[in-house]
């Protein structure tokens, strides 16, 4: 049986940050907005005030990879802004492989019938979503509950 509680999804970047969440019994993720980064005190208030008020369990990063599997600075600018999120959120996160969401991603904003001005700005918010959504359907097999605390 799944653990049950709201997933947060992020597709990480360096200026935007694609935002969507799951329901509570974790089946479906929805699309939640594109988040434009500014000061890191800012981003901290963000996700804070986020993981509060949609009463967050866990977070999934997605995983930047190369096609071959492999990681790169990509891979490494977001496993250091997942360990940011856990240190200020005080939630476990999950990394999820994000590789070809992007596509995907656009093919479903584009069958949908967005206009192209429409899907430049929604395309990360829906790959979180495509990134969550493929965390979930593969049953959540990295576990991201709350962290346990850590002695002062």
């Amino acid at each position: 049986m799944r653990p049950q509680g709201r997933l947060l999804g992020l597709d990480y970047g360096e200026v935007r940050i694609g935002v969507a969440i799951s329901d509570p019994e974790r089946r479906i993720a929805s699309p939640v907005e594109v988040y434009h980064r500014r000061s890191q005190h800012e981003d901290a208030d963000y996700f804070r005030r986020l993981v509060f008020q949609k009463n967050i369990t866990g977070i999934v990063v997605g995983l930047p990879r190369r096609l071959s599997g492999e990681e790169g600075s990509a891979a490494e600018a977001a496993r250091h802004f997942g360990q940011w999120l856990q240190e200020i959120t005080g939630l476990r996160v999950a990394y999820w492989d994000e590789r070809l969401t992007s596509q995907l991603a656009e093919r479903l904003m584009q069958k949908a019938g967005w206009t192209p001005r429409t899907r430049r700005e929604k395309a990360d918010m829906i790959a979180a979503q495509v990134i969550l959504q493929s965390y979930l359907d593969a049953g959540c097999p990295i576990s991201p509950q709350t962290a346990p605390s850590e002695p002062s």
